[in-house]
């Protein structure tokens, strides 16, 4: 099926349902030598990505990544390795080429044959042997590289001398929310965000055990964020892979004799496992955090990502009854259900060792996702409609409520259907704009849902350029059936926190008052805007069924004894002082330009270069 649209002319397939379809694995043009980076290159030449001649095999993906060398270990997705080596195998590009060359072009974009799911993909098409004219040689590993870039070593900026310290001083442990460290950006943007070696250096605890919940795992980089003195303390990492990819993931892990796996449940097609939470067991207690990074490196330098990191919980004294240590949250309640919801005979220990701690100063509320078919009670455990039962229960009605808006921000999204009325403004607006006890049964009109996701300025003029759309996995597939959504989009500003050029990885939700200085409530999750993620309701509303496993932490005013946070408008450097909320982006966003396009990844963007003097050509 030929389709014209806003976005150009594109053959599509006409199987079922949709969502994100990798990009295609590049092969060298053999009539073209490779470039090497060059920063001080004309201005009248760029280089290409994705230079190749293979129709797309399809291969699920939620949040998509572009990561390690061809050569390197899996990371547990066929989707970020392939959009690597799209970008590890750059071929010169004339902003002129010669006739020959733009025929050859015009016929691969033509050819595309794009088939797509609900909100992941099936399993991929068998692969082709490359060429040995094709395959780059090995490059050898080297310690404590940065990581791996087709622009060179000079494309992450020097890290200074002291972006692996941290002063907890400067750091706000009320709400004890806090984002990545980002390089290239000024110091201060930096003074009270953590870096994974931060997270898991002595300052916070001796590491005596961990586990390590993730979708994506580079394995040998994971072992060296490590300290040394903990780098051979036993880790689980919990994942959902299957078949060849658990296969790699496993080859990855036999060099370090203290790794050892757990496999989350998929029951159900086109879920995954998308939580990301560490649980640390120190010889001083126990601590969890919740983030929105994949454990991989090319989520830990220039991309914004958020975390939350709960208090050193210590250990319970003995004999203490099983109700002790619970939260005014029910953090601890709530965190065992979810654990033990994967049925996992390897997590046995871990929900025992919790048990045995005092989770008392917790105050954010558990909100995640399992994978199921849910009736009864039930249906309010997991999804949007626990979100939903929480802010009911615990939010009381503000003056003026259906002018508050609702704010969104994600970096992928799902099949939203035919129009708003089949999930987004329906069953999700309804819980994202619950206050209190509900007083009627429809959403206000009047009510703004305001999504924020990168347009393709933002993602062109960023610190990664094009390749940070990598990341940013929104099909054309997708696209083109729901572009009645593209209307509710604003694009990514971060001015207040410095990241205005760190494309988002972090998802976060919020109710804000009409002049963006107050918020109801705040919400940072692994969850995207997709009903595999959040749910869709079922059987006339009375089953919920979700594909996916999320986590997220929920900030409510109530268990801060204060009415609505503040938004904090001096989020760097941190103080320890600050009640303010730090919201990781502008308020208000900015809605796109008429000339704006929402970031669509598997699609090519020719007129312009990006930040290394570089297009996006994925045909």
């Amino acid at each position: 099926m030929s389709q014209d649209s806003q976005h150009g002319k594109w053959t599509i397939s006409d199987s079922e349902d949709e969502d994100n379809i990798i990009p295609p694995t590049p092969q060298k043009d053999s009539n073209k030598p490779s470039i090497k980076p060059d920063l001080e290159r004309k201005p009248d030449t760029v280089t290409t990505f994705f230079k190749q001649e293979r129709k797309l095999s399809p291969k699920r993906n939620e949040d998509t990544h572009s990561v390690k060398e061809p050569s390197a270990p899996s990371m547990g997705s066929e989707a970020r390795k392939a959009a690597h080596v799209n970008q590890t195998l750059p071929v010169k590009y004339e902003s002129h080429p010669s006739p020959s060359v733009k025929r050859k072009r015009e016929t691969e974009e033509a050819g595309w044959n794009l088939s797509s799911s609900d909100d992941e993909t099936p399993p991929p098409a068998p692969k082709k042997e490359p060429k040995k004219s094709d395959v780059s040689p090995k490059k050898k590993k080297t310690e404590d590289k940065r990581p791996p870039s087709p622009h060179g070593t000079s494309y992450y900026k020097e890290e200074p001398a002291d972006f692996f310290e941290t002063n907890l001083l400067s750091m706000n442990d009320m709400y004890r929310f806090y984002l990545n460290k980002v390089t290239g950006i000024p110091k201060k943007f930096n003074t009270g965000a953590l870096h994974i070696k931060d997270i898991l250096s002595p300052m916070f605890g001796t590491l005596k055990e961990s586990v390590q919940f993730n979708y994506c795992f580079d394995i040998p980089w994971m072992v060296e964020q490590y300290p040394p003195e903990f780098r051979d303390k036993p880790v689980i990492l919990v994942h959902g892979e299957k078949r060849e990819s658990k296969a790699r993931l496993i080859e990855q892990a036999k060099p370090y004799p203290h790794i050892r796996f757990c496999q989350a449940k998929l029951d159900i097609a086109f879920g995954t496992h998308h939580t990301k939470m560490m649980l640390l067991w120190y010889e001083e207690g126990f601590r969890v955090i919740i983030l929105t990074s994949n454990l991989i490196r090319a989520d830990w330098y220039q991309k914004t990502q958020g975390m939350w990191m709960s208090p050193l919980y210590p250990r319970l004294p003995e004999g203490s009854p099983g109700t002790a240590g619970e939260s005014p949250t029910n953090f601890k309640s709530d965190l065992l259900e979810y654990l033990e919801a994967y049925r996992a005979p390897e997590l046995a220990e871990w929900i025992d060792r919790i048990k045995q701690h005092d989770l008392s100063e917790t105050r954010v509320y558990l909100i995640g996702s399992t994978p199921g078919r849910y009736q009864g009670p039930a249906m309010e455990k997991w999804g949007h409609l626990r979100l939903r039962k929480l802010l009911s229960e615990h939010t009381k009605p503000v003056l003026n409520e259906e002018r508050w808006h609702v704010l969104g921000q994600f970096s992928s999204i799902g099949s939203m259907g035919l129009d708003k009325t089949k999930w987004l403004a329906a069953e999700f607006q309804r819980t994202l704009t619950t206050l209190g006890k509900a007083r009627k049964s429809l959403t206000s009109p009047e009510t703004q849902m305001l999504l924020v996701y990168p347009s393709v300025e933002n993602v062109r003029t960023s610190l990664e350029g094009y390749p940070a759309g990598g990341s940013l996995p929104y099909s054309i597939q997708t696209a083109q059936k729901q572009l009645w959504l593209h209307s509710y989009f604003h694009g990514w500003h971060a001015d207040v926190t410095g990241r205005s050029n760190a494309m988002p990885h972090i998802k976060t939700y919020m109710r804000v008052s009409p002049d963006y200085t107050q918020l109801a409530w705040f919400l940072v999750t692994s969850a995207n805007l997709s009903k595999a993620a959040w749910g869709a309701m079922e059987k006339n509303n009375t089953q919920i069924m979700v594909r996916s496993y999320e986590l997220g932490v929920l900030y409510l005013p109530s268990a801060f004894n204060m009415s609505t946070f503040p938004v904090e408008k001096n989020v760097f450097p941190a103080s320890s002082s600050s009640k303010g909320f730090p919201v990781p982006f502008d308020l208000p966003p900015q809605h796109y330009s008429s000339k704006d396009q929402p970031w669509i990844w598997n699609i090519p963007y020719t007129q312009a270069p990006d930040t290394h003097g570089n297009i996006w050509v994925p045909s």
